[in-house]
């Protein structure tokens, strides 16, 4: 499984495997009842710590992404698609607080930035 952790990045490591394994989910990589890496040999794989790996399978299990089967594996599980498309849905609003963010520390006031707001969603409309 293609994880990339990065030891210089500030975020916990059990959580950069749980954004990349939720994200894979979510673009369709990982498909419903698809089985995990077994938590020894994704720990072997990325070079860290089973602890670290269990960590990251019991939060994503805790989420509803996973389910884990007690002598067989942990298993994709698609049974909450609400809970995935509520995680899209702050992805979205965080890079829109982020976009009000910028805009404000340039000086664009509220109105300015609903105008540029409309223009790009006008722009992207299939």
């Amino acid at each position: 499984m293609d994880i990339i952790i990065s030891n210089s990045s500030m975020q916990p490591i059990y959580e950069q495997i749980v954004l990349q394994i939720k994200a894979k989910i979510m673009n369709g990589e990982l498909k419903e009842e698809t089985m995990l890496p077994s938590v020894r040999a994704l720990a072997k794989e990325i070079k860290v710590s089973a602890l670290t790996v269990k960590k990251a399978y019991d939060a994503l299990e805790e989420e509803g992404f996973v389910v884990t089967v007690h002598g067989k594996g942990s298993f994709i599980t698609l049974a909450n698609q609400a809970l995935m498309l509520e995680e899209k849905k702050k992805e979205v609003e965080a890079d829109l607080e982020m976009a009000i963010r910028k805009g404000r520390s340039c000086g664009m006031s509220d109105e300015e930035l609903t105008q540029l707001f409309q223009i790009v969603l006008e722009d992207e409309r299939w």
